[in-house]
């Protein structure tokens, strides 16, 4: 993980806060009760577990929710007192009680689901098609972001389809400006490498591998043909939401096995000095530095660089 200047941390942490402001504010969670209701956000939270899970011990709806024992005891003991609660004891272990919401539990929780529907589509009738997916899309990976950290992530890996190559170019187009500002004229090399490929492809010696998770591209990689002995890799990319689960070295692996599979002496690449996470992974690999030199691209001034793999 790259370490942040203290400036650069207290800048990204005001940032968070005030979108926190702004958020809470927005959806009334300051407001005494939540959707004009008489119940407190975490109220209504604990309504909505116990309507949508299996009944479910305090400590396990405690454990969910990361509540304190003693708040969330005060709270279910004024829903029972209000009949809101059903309780019932575990046949393997009668000491265990498990909860959920009686007739009158589900007939309270009701409105406050209806009012919490209605209240998200008057916001996003705001928005246009195109912008109810941009919102959407940054609250997934804002979801994926921080509550992925720390555990393994699946994703799978597949050849390359229709509708693929312009997303490459568009998104690798758009990351390296927002990363390094490199101007549009990386995108144009990026869709004509990527079109050159689609145009020779030959699938005895060359491949594509796209990854996905949850329907979503979230990187890719080409190896292509450069002469009877040597492969190139090219257009490695890994989205910023899929970062750290190991995929840029998975996707170089597969690079390697297929040009070792397919007889080539040497995959070879080539790459700038200021991408740092990907010289690292190319250098895991066993790849070596063979040359480099100057040149002005993409609007930067930029250090080229040619990697080499004996295979």
């Amino acid at each position: 993980m790259s370490q942040l200047s203290n400036s650069s941390m207290d800048d990204r942490v005001e940032k968070i806060r005030k979108f926190n402001r702004f958020y809470t504010r927005h959806i009334g969670l300051l407001n005494e009760g939540l959707l004009e209701s008489e119940y407190s956000l975490t109220e209504v939270r604990i309504l909505y577990e116990l309507a949508h899970r299996e009944p479910m011990t305090a400590a396990t709806l405690g454990q969910e929710l990361g509540l304190d024992p003693g708040y969330l005891s005060r709270i279910l003991k004024k829903f029972d007192g209000r009949d809101l609660l059903q309780k019932s004891r575990s046949d393997d272990d009668r000491r265990q009680v498990f909860l959920s919401l009686t007739e009158a539990g589900r007939a309270a929780f009701a409105p406050l689901n209806q009012a919490s529907a209605r209240q998200i589509g008057a916001m996003l009738a705001k928005l246009s098609g195109i912008e109810q997916e941009r919102l959407v899309e940054a609250m997934s990976i804002v979801e994926r972001l921080i509550g992925e950290s720390g555990r393994e992530v699946s994703y799978s890996l597949r050849p390359h389809r229709v509708g693929d190559i312009g997303w490459i170019a568009h998104r690798q187009g758009l990351l390296y400006a927002q990363e390094y500002g490199w101007d549009e004229t990386f995108e144009a090399l990026v869709a004509e490498i990527a079109a050159a490929f689609v145009r020779n492809f030959d699938p005895a010696q060359e491949h594509c591998w796209i990854a996905e998770r949850d329907g979503d591209v979230v990187g890719s990689v080409f190896l292509v043909r450069h002469s009877d002995e040597v492969a190139k890799l090219r257009l490695l990319y890994v989205e910023p939401s899929a970062r750290g689960l190991g995929l840029g070295h998975r996707l170089v692996d597969e690079c390697i096995t297929f040009a070792r599979a397919k007889g080539y002496k040497t995959l070879t690449l080539w790459t700038n000095d200021v991408l740092v996470a990907a010289r690292g992974i190319y250098q895991a690999a066993g790849f070596q530095l063979v040359r480099e030199e100057t040149h002005h691209s993409f609007g930067q001034d930029l250090v080229g660089q040619i990697w080499n793999l004996e295979l």
